[in-house]
């Protein structure tokens, strides 16, 4: 290392990163910016659309007292609170899921249907949803379907009491729960206007070459006496 690159060295080091020029550099180039946003946002958006499966939610509701049960008393109401975390987890039972595969005569193990089956108590209430997510809008809601029903008959015996009551059967879902097209098309702009800047600073940090007099004043310390225009027409 020779003395010049040393002064290069210390003084870049002491100046740091100008975020001026920084800023300067991502502007003098915007136009890479917005091709990398278009080209993110699209690449994302075929990705999205090509070669991600839409997914479906069907959902059914039962409510775990029966026609049978009073629930003007205060014991009844407070057991059904308890009960309804026993519920759920009958829901997911191996009994309950092979019953389920069975009746909807599904090619898939109690692993994989349980993945696909959630069970959630809305805000705190005496009722348990049934929500299935399938690539076939009419299979989710079948299954959903038959959940519920295979779940209110297993609480039943569980109970040796009536079956709780249904509150809305599952339907068939028009549309997809998943993927979301417009947030990944916006998540794959972002990181292609990333991609672009990130590449765009990282040239211009490992760019050490001078090339104008504030360059030599900067790292070298020195004044520049004169300039000499470069003509390309010119040939050495």
């Amino acid at each position: 290392m020779n003395e010049n690159d040393r002064i290069i060295e210390q003084d870049g080091f002491a100046d740091g990163i100008d975020l001026v020029e920084m800023g300067l550099v991502l502007l003098h180039h915007w136009w890479m910016l917005v091709i990398g946003l278009l080209i993110g946002g699209l690449l994302a958006g075929c990705y999205t659309v090509f070669a991600i499966t839409p997914m479906y939610k069907a959902s059914s509701t039962i409510y775990i007292f029966n026609k049978t049960t009073s629930i003007t008393s205060l014991s009844d109401i407070q057991l059904g609170s308890q009960l309804t975390v026993d519920f759920q987890i009958i829901a997911k039972s191996r009994e309950v899921l092979e019953a389920v595969i069975e009746d909807c005569d599904l090619k898939m193990s109690p692993g994989s249907l349980s993945g696909s089956l959630s069970v959630t108590n809305p805000a705190d209430s005496h009722m348990l949803t049934i929500t299935v997510t399938n690539s076939n809008p009419e299979l989710a809601a079948r299954i959903a379907n038959s959940a519920a029903d295979i779940l209110r008959q297993q609480v039943a015996d569980i109970m040796n009491t009536d079956k709780p009551s249904t509150v809305e059967r599952a339907v068939v879902p028009t549309s997809p729960s998943s993927p979301n097209v417009t947030r990944n098309i916006e998540m794959g702009a972002l990181i292609g206007i990333a991609a672009v800047a990130a590449f765009l600073i990282i040239r211009f940090l490992m760019d050490d070459t001078i090339s104008t007099e504030e360059d030599v004043r900067k790292y070298l310390g020195l004044n520049t006496l004169a300039s000499i225009p470069y003509d390309k027409s010119l040939k050495l």
